[in-house]
């Protein structure tokens, strides 16, 4: 099979990649390096790397001519800042509809999408939220540009899977509070958690199951999550340990932001029906493997999705 991977050097599309050049499948990655990195994919007869940008519609043609994949696993997305408009709209927006327009034109059989949970709004109607939730994007920019190309990928023709997506992490976490709780303890500052949950799954149990929607498993929307969430004092306490720090230094818990969740949590059941039982790795794991990418590769930055990082925000 031939893969094409948007986003192929950041961190769920590199995790995909991986899993197909370990079967032997020919894959062929793009990345513009804003939170990619090369050193994720090691070099392999059956891959190819293309630094550039998905906005570049010519480029996307010519590589679509060239390579002809049988399946598009769109994992590429701007989200850095918040108030980045601009390139929310160009990457998500018009560089993901020339995706799904080439993958129209030159006959793609598989399209795989990924969403934010985000999309349901921060203030959802129904927990856990199902697949019937409306889609109520307008709370930031991220989300409206990520829904906006889903939108496209729904009228498109193509047979599809869209994966909404619960917090994914894990070796190469760019964004969120993993991170950004390593580096500050790292740095010896103080973390603070606030009092919310989230479900976090693992960035490989994920990749797992897109192998098997690139197979031909499932259509249409799905959750990708294990249905239950946990404190976000949880997540910090297993960073605090897989650190093996010698003192033990306690989290400032802060309430709420206003435009901060208490939980957004996906109902999983079409998932588990249509994909089968997913065992989703237990979360010190998933940190403890984390950890080790940050001890030899570093973080890339503090960003969120719902606000701007500690530099920018003054």
């Amino acid at each position: 099979m031939k893969i094409l991977i948007t986003g192929g050097l950041g961190q769920i599309g590199s995790h995909v990649a991986e899993m197909f050049l370990e079967r032997g499948d020919q894959v062929c990655v793009i990345d513009n390096l804003a939170t990619g990195r090369k050193e994720h994919l090691e070099d392999d007869p059956n891959l190819r790397i293309e630094i550039a940008s998905i906005a570049d519609n010519d480029l996307v043609h010519d590589l679509f001519e060239n390579f002809k994949p049988d399946c598009v696993v769109h994992a590429a997305a701007s989200y850095k800042d918040p108030n980045d408009w601009y390139n929310d709209s160009l990457t998500n927006c018009v560089g993901g509809s020339n995706i799904v327009k080439a993958s129209v034109h030159f006959g793609v059989k598989r399209f795989i999408y990924f969403q934010t949970s985000l999309c349901y709004g921060l203030n959802p109607i129904e927990q856990p939220i199902t697949l019937n939730h409306p889609k109520l994007p307008a709370s930031t920019s991220y989300a409206i540009t990520k829904t906006a190309n889903e939108d496209f990928l729904e009228i498109s023709g193509l047979d599809f899977v869209t994966f909404r997506l619960a917090n994914v992490i894990g070796p190469r976490n760019v964004a969120g509070p993993l991170p950004i709780f390593y580096q500050r303890l790292k740095d010896g500052k103080q973390c603070f958690v606030t009092k919310s949950r989230r479900d976090f799954v693992f960035v490989k149990d994920l990749a797992k199951v897109v192998l098997q929607a690139c197979d031909g498993t499932g259509h249409g929307a799905y959750h990708f999550s294990s249905g239950s969430d946990v404190p976000i004092e949880d997540l910090y306490n297993a960073v605090v340990n897989a650190m093996e720090l010698k003192d033990f230094p306690k989290a400032e818990i802060k309430e709420l932001g206003e435009d901060d969740v208490v939980s957004i949590l996906l109902d999983p059941s079409r998932t588990f029906e249509d994909f089968g039982e997913i065992k989703f790795t237990p979360i010190e794991e998933t940190v403890a493997q984390a950890i080790s990418y940050f001890k030899e590769y570093g973080t890339l930055g503090e960003y969120t999705h719902l606000r701007l990082n500690k530099e920018k925000s003054g």
